[in-house]
């Protein structure tokens, strides 16, 4: 298992902090050994949670206590720009998940919004953005209702086999009270809690079929947003706080007097200057001639910084590969076509995760629908081919020209597919459904207000109503007198 290092004979962690496991079941060596290398990462997702956070190494560095000079500690906060301009573009917009099938796609939205699906996915869409990866976990409350929770990285992890697929053998999730251990592992058929020395305490069995959790990330790496700005982020800091050190340094000049006698102190004889409180460099002895007075000038290195601290940020930007909505290149009225072309670094990094976001996803639905309790009893494999998913991105959109491009699609591409293609219509089943409706009505309209519809037919736009009768029909007017009658005989 090359590129793959040990911890114990059974367990076994890949390049990328995946775990992996050559069987089924986790004993308590093995278990141990997981939670203790995971333990061992929580400095690297908490170092990056501080710096999405605000609170960055240089507010925690000592100060020295023999320094006179100023000592200021600015933060930018970059980490937390990049991260919440990306997920404002990568979630910003609800993803569409559904089916062809309108009485199942009712009932999924419904669950959906009955868990704050939606709202969940964004939340672990940050999360990957700050920590490289999260999960998601479903479970069964006591109420016997099918429920999702967010697992961060420190507190659980996926365990693999050792196949090429790297299937999902049991995720762990665990937490510390009171410097005690205790947590659960999902099989794919149990639920097995363990205490503190990682013993098992109770089993109990869920209905999901295989493990109910999945691991989101946005690329097989499992890099995050904040990790690889970090070392940028807090040099910007560094350089952006001797910047303010040094205007405040420039504020503290000292003034040069030269060969110009001043009041001297009547017992000492010195002159009345502190050169530690007046900032004041005194020297009598000086050609009178000559004498000056003015600031002794410092080395000026504005132009040095500025340009280090542009560099900086626009590595920044870069390396996360987000735009940078303050920048200059976003000023004025750009078509929608720049903006896209301005944001294509982001598009690309986002079109990935997408398509890993799209594979847990696709996992997660047909474990939870499986159960039969969300949609009814399901075939897993035709749920899994059914379920669509849509990712759309938060930009400014040009609503005439979408317009006149969906509507050169007539005749050539499904009335669904001409409605998707407009950015402003989030269901095109159900916008297709209103536009049906309301063709309706006008048709219902246009044959009552026909001159030649029946009298039957025009009921309603003259007040008028039907008494019906053991011989026949006769019509009343509101106001109760006859305004004809018909009468058939029958035999």
């Amino acid at each position: 298992m090359e590129n793959n290092t040990a911890l114990t004979p059974k367990a076994y962690v890949s390049k990328n902090g995946s775990y992996l496991s050559t069987t089924d079941q986790l004993d308590s060596d093995t278990l141990r050994a997981f939670v203790n290398d995971n333990q061992s990462r929580s400095n690297k997702y908490q170092k990056n949670y501080q710096l999405y956070s605000g609170a960055h190494e240089i507010l925690k560095a000592p100060s020295d206590p023999k320094s006179s000079r100023p000592d200021n500690r600015l933060v930018s906060n970059w980490a937390n720009y990049i991260v919440d301009t990306y997920i404002g573009y990568f979630m910003g917009k609800p993803v569409k998940i559904s089916f062809d099938d309108d009485n199942a796609n009712d009932q999924l939205q419904d669950w959906f919004n009955d868990n704050s699906f939606q709202d969940k996915l964004t939340e672990v869409a940050k999360q990957v953005a700050v920590y490289g990866r999260s999960y998601m976990l479903a479970y069964q409350d006591e109420n016997a209702q099918t429920r999702v929770a967010i697992v961060e990285p420190s507190e659980g992890f996926m365990v693999y086999d050792t196949t090429i697929n790297h299937n999902p053998l049991a995720f762990v999730r665990y937490n510390y009270f009171n410097n005690q251990l205790s947590g659960e592992v999902y099989t794919s058929s149990q639920v097995i809690q363990f205490d503190n020395d990682l013993q098992p305490i109770n089993t109990t069995n869920h209905l999901f079929k295989v493990v109910p959790a999945v691991e989101f990330y946005s690329s097989t790496e499992r890099l995050s947003l904040v990790g690889k700005v970090q070392t940028l982020v807090d040099e910007y800091d560094s350089a952006f706080s001797r910047k303010a050190n040094q205007v405040d340094y420039f504020d503290q000049a000292y003034l040069k007097i030269l060969g110009v006698p001043l009041e001297r102190d009547k017992n000492t004889g010195e002159p009345i200057l502190d050169l530690g409180a007046n900032k004041v460099l005194y020297s009598p002895d000086a050609d009178a001639a000559n004498g000056v007075v003015d600031f002794i000038s410092k080395p000026d290195g504005d132009t040095m910084q500025e340009n280090m601290l542009n560099r900086l940020k626009d590595d920044i930007f870069q390396t996360a590969m987000v735009a940078n909505l303050n920048d200059d290149a976003f000023s004025g009225n750009s078509s929608g076509v720049a903006i896209r072309y301005k944001l294509l670094p982001m598009q690309n990094q986002a079109a990935v995760e997408e398509r890993k976001f799209t594979i847990a996803l696709r996992n997660l639905l047909s474990s939870v629908l499986s159960m039969g309790k969300v949609i009814g009893t399901v075939d897993v494999n035709q749920v899994r081919k059914d379920l669509k998913f849509q990712f759309m991105r938060n930009i400014p959109f040009d609503i005439a020209n979408e317009a006149q491009a969906a509507s050169t699609m007539n005749g050539i591409v499904s009335k669904e597919t001409q409605l998707s293609t407009l950015s402003f219509v989030d269901d095109p089943k159900a916008e297709m459904k209103r536009i049906q409706d309301e063709q309706a009505e006008q048709v219902k309209q246009a044959v009552k207000n026909a001159a030649s519809a029946t009298d039957s037919v025009k009921d309603d736009n003259n007040g008028e109503q039907e008494v019906l009768g053991g011989s026949g029909t006769s019509r009343e007017t509101v106001d109760g007198s006859e305004s004809s009658q018909r009468s058939t005989n029958q035999r």
